[in-house]
């Protein structure tokens, strides 16, 4: 098993693509925590499909714009499952205001989820990951960050800078033997499309070549492969999986 004997930490994990990467990682012998922020009942219920595959598991709740909430969480796992060998940066909010519609609160919210939360918890394990000289990170941004998309300015705008903190963070990690790279899915079937409208899933459906929205398990299998060591020449990289639709506006 590719991640036997490692310990995952993945946010956002009680739906969607976190829950799948959290029970796809543990399937292959990671032991993982499962972060979550208003869902606790269903994080329990991703620990034990967990439990039940035959490893370890704990749910840490933590709101990732609050810095000492996160540093609080990430030291709760080193000191119940031992370590932080893999993160997955998933937690996030989706955006869908225009140009009229998007107001500083919007845009504060969206940028401090996404964005600076991304980076409190990469900086929450990061010195952990450095001291034993190993770690595996992958951020999950958007194709919204790679097109222009008039009705999620501040959505693009916070996994664009997602992208460019995943850039930025590569070399100086590289030194200590942590890789850090990016997986940029199109739309995917989560509970985010629920806030679209029908008229934009249906676009979005026609303008991908694949002729579909993507699966939550289908980005789950390129987060592991990330943080295996079949990438193990990939760093700093962004893989688009978005059936085609990054072709198109």
């Amino acid at each position: 098993m590719r991640f036997e004997g490692k310990v995952a930490l993945v946010t956002g994990a009680s739906r969607g693509i976190g829950k799948e990467t959290a029970i796809k990682l543990a399937n292959e012998g990671a032991d993982v925590a499962v972060h979550y922020v208003q869902s606790a009942g269903k994080a329990e219920e991703v620990c034990e499909k967990i439990h039940a595959l035959g490893r370890r598991c704990i749910t840490v709740a933590a709101e990732v714009t609050d810095r000492e909430a996160v540093n609080a969480m990430a030291a709760k796992v080193i000191d119940e499952l031992g370590r932080i060998d893999l993160l997955v940066n998933n937690a996030g909010i989706v955006g869908t205001q225009g140009f009229d519609e998007l107001t500083p609160e919007h845009w504060d919210r969206i940028i401090a989820v996404n964005l600076t939360g991304s980076f409190n918890v990469i900086w929450a394990v990061k010195d952990h990951m450095i001291e034993r000289k190993f770690g595996r990170i992958v951020n999950v941004a958007s194709i919204a960050a790679l097109a222009v998309r008039p009705h999620q300015m501040a959505y693009g705008a916070s996994k664009a800078g997602v992208i460019s903190l995943t850039k930025s963070c590569c070399e100086p990690l590289a030194e200590h033997n942590i890789r850090i790279n990016c997986v940029a899915p199109g739309a995917t079937k989560t509970d985010m499309l629920g806030e679209l409208s029908t008229e934009m899933l249906e676009h979005m459906r026609t303008t991908t070549p694949l002729g579909r929205v993507g699966e939550p398990e289908e980005i789950a299998d390129i987060i592991a492969f990330l943080l295996s060591e079949e990438s193990s020449f990939m760093t700093g990289s962004t893989v688009i999986a978005s059936g085609g639709r990054i072709l198109f506006p």
